[in-house]
Formats: C-alpha cells, structure tokens, sequence
C-alpha cells in the first residue's frame, strides 16, 4: 500500500496514472480519468457550473455487461 502525488502537469497526469497502476497492480483494471469533462467551471448550453456526471452511464453499462 502506498500514498503518492500525482506532480505531473496538468495534461499528462492521466496517462501517468494509467501507467503506474498498470505496472503495479497485479488485477486486471480499467482506468478510467473522467476528472477534467466530469465537472464545468461555468454554466453552458448543456448545462449549469458543476458536476456533470459524465462517464456514469457509461461505468453503469460496463457494470450491467459483467
């Protein structure tokens, strides 16, 4: 078990997750960085400032399929 920052810049963190848990955990995985589209900064025509819930329905249906 360990506890690690993610320092790596904005862009690049998500493809360095990704290839950290996939050299170290021994299961398989699927790695999913919804953190940037999952929440707006201001109000859109899809919608208001804040969460979006993008990416649920899709981890329901993968969830459903198992």
């Amino acid at each position: 078990m360990a506890d690690l920052k993610n320092v790596g810049d904005r862009y690049g963190g998500a493809i360095a997750a990704a290839l950290f848990l996939a050299e170290f955990v021994q299961v398989p995985l699927v790695h999913l960085d919804i953190a940037g589209p999952a929440f707006a900064r201001k109000a859109h025509a899809l919608g208001p400032e804040g969460g979006t819930g993008f990416g649920v329905r899709t981890i329901l249906k993968v969830a459903e399929a198992l």
